[in-house]
Parts: C-alpha cells; sequence; structure tokens
C-alpha cells in the first residue's frame, strides 16, 4: 500500500492532521493559501493590525518531510484528487478536511498572508470612520466581534440584530444571564426576535451611514455592518459525486472512525462530516487525533480502532475582548459554566496563539 497520505484542506484539522503525520508518513497537503490562520484571531485582527501577524503559521515552516501543493481540489475519487491546474494527485489514503466558509472578516477571503492583512486593515480604517455599528447575527461570531469592537472603541454604539427570541439556547441560563449582563456593561444594544425588512443598502464593512427597519417597526441607523451568518460547508469538488454523495448541507457522511463510509482509507474530518455536533475548530482538531491513530495503525498493518464520539453536552468559550466573555466545559457532574476569568485564561487573552506556536513552531 503506498504510504503517501493525501489530505485536502489546511485548516485547523487538515493541519493537525498533517503534523502529527509528518514525521511517519508521505504527507501531501492541498491547500490555496500559504500558511494555517488561526482563523480564531481574525476579529481581534481587524479591530487591532498590530496583532494580526500572529495569524499565520506558513506550512513550509512546521512541516519537515510533507509537501504542500498550493491548489485547490475540483474532484475526487477513490485513488486520488484533481486540482483546479489539472494536475492529478495518486493517494494511498485520502483525507477531506476542507471545512466551511463565512462571512468576511471572521473568516478570510484571500489566500496569502500577506493580503488577508491588507484587506483587514482596509476594514479597519472603514470601522475606525464609523460611530454606529450594526452586526447582524447574534450567534458567537457577532457577539465576539462586538466585543472586539467595543474594547477599542468603548464610544461607538453597537448593535446587534438576530431574529432568535434567545441568545445561546442549547446553553446554561447562568451562562445566557452571564453574558447578558456583561453586553448590558459594556453597552452593546440586542435586539433580538428582530428581522430587517430589507438589507443594508451599502456592502458590509464600507463606511457609509443607512437607516434600515426591522420588523417591528425599529429604524436603526448606522455607519457600517457586518454579517455575522450564513456557514457554507466547502464540498463543491464533490457535486460530481465520484466519492461519495453529499447531505443537504453539503456535508460528508462518516463512520465512527470518520472513514468517509463505503471506504477504509478515505476520511473526512471537521466541518465537512456529518457528525451531530457543533462545527468548531477545537472538534476538528480531536478529529484530527481519531483519523492519525487509524491511519498510521493501517499502515503497520493493525486493523484501526480509534473511534469519535460527540460530547453530550455542547461546549463554548466565547470571548467578549480579551478580559470578558462567558463558556462551558465539561465538568464531573455535566457541562460548567465558566467564569469570565477562564474564558480568557483558555482563549480570549491570546486566541490560541500560544497553543498553535507550540503545535506549528518552526520545523
Amino acid at each position: 500500500m503506498s504510504r503517501t497520505v493525501v489530505v485536502i484542506g489546511g485548516g485547523y484539522g487538515g493541519s493537525a492532521l498533517a503534523k502529527a503525520l509528518d514525521a511517519e508518513v508521505e504527507v501531501v497537503l492541498i491547500d490555496p493559501r500559504d500558511a494555517f490562520v488561526n482563523t480564531a484571531g481574525s476579529l481581534r485582527a481587524l479591530t487591532r493590525p498590530e496583532w494580526g501577524s500572529n495569524m499565520f503559521f506558513p506550512y513550509d515552516q512546521w512541516l519537515t518531510r510533507g509537501t504542500v501543493i498550493r491548489d485547490r481540489a475540483v474532484s475526487v475519487d477513490p485513488g486520488g484528487v484533481t486540482l483546479v491546474s489539472g494536475e492529478r494527485v495518486e493517494a494511498g489514503h485520502l483525507v477531506l478536511a476542507t471545512g466551511s466558509s463565512y462571512a468576511y472578516p471572521a473568516k478570510p477571503v484571500a489566500d496569502s498572508a500577506d493580503q488577508v492583512l491588507e484587506d483587514l486593515r482596509r476594514t479597519r480604517k472603514e470601522l475606525a470612520g464609523a460611530e454606529r455599528v450594526l452586526i447582524l447575527g447574534a450567534g458567537p461570531v457577532g457577539l465576539e466581534l462586538a466585543g472586539e469592537i467595543k474594547e477599542v472603541w468603548p464610544h461607538k454604539q453597537v448593535t446587534v440584530v438576530d431574529p432568535a427570541e434567545r441568545l445561546l439556547p442549547a446553553f446554561r441560563p447562568e451562562l445566557r444571564q452571564d453574558l447578558h449582563r456583561q453586553l448590558d456593561e459594556l453597552d452593546i444594544h440586542l435586539r433580538l426576535g428582530a428581522e430587517l425588512t430589507a438589507p443594508p443598502a451599502t456592502e458590509p464593512g464600507q463606511v457609509q451611514t443607512f437607516t434600515v427597519t426591522t420588523t417591528g417597526g425599529e429604524k436603526i441607523t448606522a455607519d457600517i455592518w457586518f454579517r455575522a451568518h450564513g456557514v457554507r460547508t466547502n464540498s463543491d469538488y464533490l457535486a460530481d459525486g465520484r466519492l461519495t454523495p453529499r447531505t443537504p448541507q453539503g456535508q460528508v457522511p462518516v463512520t465512527e472512525t470518520l472513514n468517509v463510509r463505503g471506504y477504509d482509507h478515505v476520511y473526512a474530518i471537521g466541518d465537512i462530516t456529518d457528525v451531530p455536533e457543533a462545527k468548531m475548530a477545537g472538534y476538528a482538531m480531536q478529529h484530527a487525533e481519531v483519523v492519525a491513530r487509524n491511519i498510521i495503525a493501517h499502515l503497520h498493518g493493525e486493523r484501526p480502532t480509534a473511534t469519535y464520539q460527540p460530547l453530550p453536552d455542547p461546549l463554548i468559550l466565547l470571548p467578549l475582548g480579551p478580559r470578558g466573555g462567558v463558556g462551558q466545559l465539561p465538568g464531573p457532574d455535566g457541562p460548567a459554566v465558566v467564569p469570565a476569568e477562564t474564558v480568557s485564561a483558555y482563549k480570549g487573552a491570546d486566541l490560541f496563539t500560544g497553543r498553535f506556536t507550540e503545535q506549528f513552531g518552526s520545523a
């Protein structure tokens, strides 16, 4: 059996897997970007440009044996991958790790680190010139963006609109209570159970005063707005059906060993899987650990036995700036709500920069 493992996608799961396998097998990592991007830092990089360089870990600095191909997959079959360039990459094992797309600035659009930073600097200049900010979406991304803006510009008026009646309904009531308290202290205006009758006339991230109306009749005037909703699975390269059918959400059916159903040498990890859990970076990295063990076992002639089971309760670390935020983590008696200090220590202070510096330090 070929020892070449082709990993499509160099995000949280794909990069963790490539790093875990690098010393054992021939890894080919396919991604159009020039670096692993810790997108958890995007919103802080928007408000504090000097912080942006912390987000990037160039692939060629931490893969010692592996090969990185800067390209995109257009088709996958059981034997390998066809790329946009027309190149064909054969695979002994194949891993789908292409993740999902999300509205800018939470997930950068550009493929080069320099262009990502330039985009964020340009958007920050627009944001700096706005006194009133509208955020559409009161999920974790929208609230985190609001917190980062208030950290740098506490005087700005920030309004968050969402059709949902409650914040984070899947989490413990005391977490939601603490979240509302902190949002009130930051003077972030929530409009829950509200939809706009029409989208803003301006493009997101561009400063230009506008007024929108909610279905309840309230008029909201702002100078800039951002979209904080709309996840899309990156799986168009599977549309030809040569490998596997997709769910209506564009995801891939997997087994408990994270094999793509029907194959013992093809795996999927992260957001592209149909594992019934929130799509989070931490889970993608746990998927990578399982798949790394199974691929190594398979190459050693052993039966792969590592399995993945989603946690029974949802987890979250939601910073509101470097010091605030709410969290829910596993506890001995079920999910435990943790204070802002814990959220800051685990995530908010450096947005996992230290963790990735250790994991993806120079080879």
